[in-house]
C-alpha cells in the first residue's frame, strides 16, 4: 500500500497549545524517525499531533509532552521550507517552476514515484503525510490547474 493512500488518519485531534493551529494525529512510527537522538528515546506512549504552522516552534505535542521543531531531523537538516521531503523538493524550487511554467515534470516525477511506492512520507515528512495535496495547493495559488 502506498504511503499516500487513505490508511493514515486525517482526523483533527486538537489545536496546537502555542499557536492554536488545527493539528492532525501522528503515528509513533513517524515520531521515532523524526525526533533526533537521544530525544526519540524519551517518546512516551501517548496521542501525539503535529503542528503544521511553519512559524510555530512546536513540532509534536501530546497532553503531557511537547517536542519543539528544533529537535526534529527535518528541521535540523534543512532550514528551507520543504514541499516534498521524500525527493528533496523545496517550496521555493516549485514556486520558481510554477512561475517559469516548468512545474509539470517535477509533479509528474513525484506522482510516478508515489505510484511505484518509492516515497517514504510516513518517515521522511514530519507530518507523516503525503505531499501531493500541497503541490495542488501551490498550483491553485498560482492559477494553474
Amino acid at each position: 500500500m502506498s504511503c499516500c493512500s487513505a490508511n493514515i488518519s486525517k482526523k483533527v485531534r486538537s489545536h496546537c497549545p502555542k499557536c492554536d493551529e488545527p493539528c492532525l494525529n501522528m503515528s509513533s512510527h513517524t515520531l521515532l524517525h523524526q525526533v533526533q537522538f537521544p530525544d526519540n528515546q524519551k517518546i512516551t506512549q501517548d496521542d501525539y499531533a503535529f503542528c503544521p504552522n511553519h512559524l510555530c516552534h512546536v513540532g509534536y505535542f501530546s497532553p503531557s509532552h511537547m517536542i519543539p521543531k528544533q529537535k526534529l531531523r527535518a528541521f535540523k537538516e534543512s532550514q528551507k521550507a520543504m514541499l516534498c521531503y521524500c525527493f528533496d523538493i523545496s517550496e521555493h524550487l516549485y514556486q520558481s517552476a510554477l512561475e517559469s511554467g516548468t512545474f509539470k515534470p517535477i509533479k509528474e516525477f513525484v506522482i510516478q514515484q508515489t505510484k511505484l511506492a518509492s516515497c517514504a512520507c510516513e518517515t521522511r515528512n514530519p507530518s507523516g503525510r503525503c505531499c501531493l495535496a500541497h503541490f495542488k495547493d501551490m498550483e491553485k495559488s498560482y492559477g494553474h490547474r
